[in-house]
């Protein structure tokens, strides 16, 4: 019968001391200390282990990608379209341009239904919509985005009506009382617009997705200036060329949103920032910076005067817009796959807060 023993000390202490090492390594940060001996940690004194490269257990990743599909950035250019035309369409009405007013609401209504079908479809059971109105949130995103889209839709759904009203029925009291409800109601809707076309910026950036997260001050901007500059350009696309003259204001104030906004958004960044500019998503990023900048200039320059040049600009603007919403949808979830995005930026501002604790406590 074998007798079971313990191994000698100098090989339990051998045992324990590679223990820690491992364990030292799997938690030590990916970048190196310039400070000589080592990082401080609150003051004291250096590390003795040296930092090394992230490594998460069994390599899998700290975060779990999100399971939305491209459904998703797709809803998310859809909304955003839906909102920008809804505002060209109301300043359509407002200002006498009928052409541009028709082309405004029928395109809102139909990036409303777009953004609405992609959202379900993600979800799986229409249901879950019906069942997310049962309750008002005012701390959950999708909650209020919820609503505002309910509040969004009805008028939109009404201003879209009175336009496909046939001419010969135009007479008769149901399409007269819908043509009065028409104004009000497509108002009421570009008021709420801009919740449209922000609230999922807000949605991303309060998960604990860093791609998202670390742009929450920027995101909503992007988002903003991207819906409008898609939906002036889809005026530019479908409106006569006499009528578009808002419509390229707005697509002009949007475009150049968006790419100051975009720029902030990418230098202020630090770590994370990599995965905005590399690979498939610095592609399609710099595709989307492109196109905005393109459907700008000719915007500001063609779309005026000459009628291929304001559809032009148009499908340009449109384009960017697309890119950008697809750009930053891939940005997060390409940021859950590094453990280095998930716990350097956790690790960094646990730092800042503890040397701001001492200086607190040493100017007291």
């Amino acid at each position: 019968m074998t007798r079971h023993t313990d191994p000698p000390p100098a090989e339990r202490r051998s045992d324990a001391g590679g223990a820690a090492d491992r364990e030292a390594q799997l938690f030590q940060g990916s970048r190196r200390s310039k400070r000589p001996g080592g990082r401080r940690r609150g003051g004291g004194e250096p590390t003795v282990v040296p930092d090394a490269e992230f490594r998460s257990y069994y390599g899998r990743p700290v975060l779990k990608a999100p399971v939305w599909e491209w459904k998703i950035a797709a809803y998310l250019f859809c909304g955003g379209l839906a909102a920008g035309s809804s505002v060209v369409a109301a300043g359509a009405d407002l200002t006498g341009r009928p052409g541009l007013r028709r082309a405004g609401w029928l395109g809102s209504f139909g990036a409303l239904l777009a953004s609405l079908w992609f959202l379900v479809s993600d979800l799986g059971r229409p249901d879950r919509f019906h069942h997310m109105l049962r309750v008002l949130k005012p701390t959950s995103p999708m909650s209020v985005g919820t609503w505002i889209l309910s509040a969004f839709g009805p008028g939109v759904a009404v201003a879209a009506a009175a336009e496909l009203v046939p001419a010969r029925w135009r007479r008769t009291w149901p399409a007269r009382l819908l043509a009065r409800l028409a104004r009000p109601a497509g108002l009421s809707s570009a008021v709420t617009a801009p919740g449209v076309a922000s609230y999922t910026a807000v949605l991303l950036s309060h998960t604990a997705v860093p791609g998202w997260s670390e742009v929450r001050d920027e995101l909503p901007f992007v988002f903003v200036g991207s819906a409008a500059a898609s939906g002036g350009g889809f005026g530019m696309l479908c409106a006569p060329v006499a009528e578009t003259g808002p419509a390229r204001a707005f697509a002009a104030v949007g475009a150049a949103s968006e790419l100051a906004a975009s720029r902030v958004m990418e230098h202020r960044l630090g770590l994370v920032g990599e995965v905005y500019r590399k690979g498939h998503v610095g592609r399609l990023r710099r595709a989307s910076e492109l196109l905005t900048a393109a459907g700008l200039a000719g915007t500001l320059l063609v779309a005026g005067r000459s009628r291929a040049g304001a559809a032009a600009s148009g499908l340009a603007l449109l384009a960017g817009s697309a890119l950008q919403r697809f750009g930053v949808f891939e940005a997060g979830v390409a940021s859950t796959k590094d453990p280095r995005y998930v716990v350097v930026p956790q690790r960094e501002r646990l730092e800042a807060r503890a040397q701001a604790g001492e200086t607190v406590r040493g100017e007291a």
